[in-house]
């Protein structure tokens, strides 16, 4: 068994911290920290899971209220052991060419696009991460015999965790958190329609 690179060792006791993530190069591509410990994707992304992501971006920025932006792959600092980094998220910030990293109460929407790797973390983990942060909307999609379904949870305040908010096959259409439309079957090609 070989060695693991010296990069790979937490730098202390308790782990990894969420700004060390600032600070490992070395790290591979969508590193995530979940719990002081370094998570990474290591299998190959399917192109149905990437097509997904980028229509929901397009179609979602098209649909934004003023002062919010879409964006992919871009972490949360939920607190100082955790740094998850979604698929998609839409924030309330200003843009920031050499921004990192977002604090929870800049997020309005969390994405994850379920593979195979991440079910777990994205249906169980992240769910009571994201709720403790308090961010208001959590959204799972789901392959679903190659159509995407969208599991919709908003956070209730009184429990501080996620309450089902609906389950989209087809269409989406939600007022929250702000006025959105997705005409799901668009999103990935084949399935007879093209996205936008």
């Amino acid at each position: 068994m070989s060695e693991l690179p010296d990069w790979m060792y937490a730098p202390r006791a308790e782990g990894w911290f969420a700004d060390d993530l600032d600070h490992l190069p070395q790290a591979p591509r969508h590193t995530e920290l979940i719990d002081g410990a370094l998570v990474f994707m290591m299998s190959p992304q399917r192109w149905w899971h990437g097509d997904v992501v980028t229509d929901l971006v397009y179609t979602l920025r098209r649909q934004l209220p003023e002062g919010h932006r879409v964006g992919r792959e871009m972490t949360i600092k939920l607190d100082k052991r955790n740094r998850p980094e979604p698929d998609v998220l839409v924030v309330k910030a200003a843009f920031d060419p050499d921004r990192t990293q977002f604090a929870p109460d800049e997020v309005a929407l969390v994405i994850e696009v379920v593979s195979s790797e991440s079910a777990d973390r994205d249906r169980t983990v992240k769910v009571r991460k994201y709720a403790e942060a308090a961010i208001p909307h959590y959204w799972i999609v789901e392959d679903e015999a190659g159509r995407p379904v969208v599991h919709v949870y908003e956070l209730d305040g009184a429990t501080s965790a996620y309450a089902p908010a609906g389950i989209f096959r087809g269409a989406l259409e939600r007022p929250v958190p702000f006025p959105v439309v997705i005409d799901l079957d668009a999103l990935v090609p084949g399935n007879g329609r093209a996205a936008d």
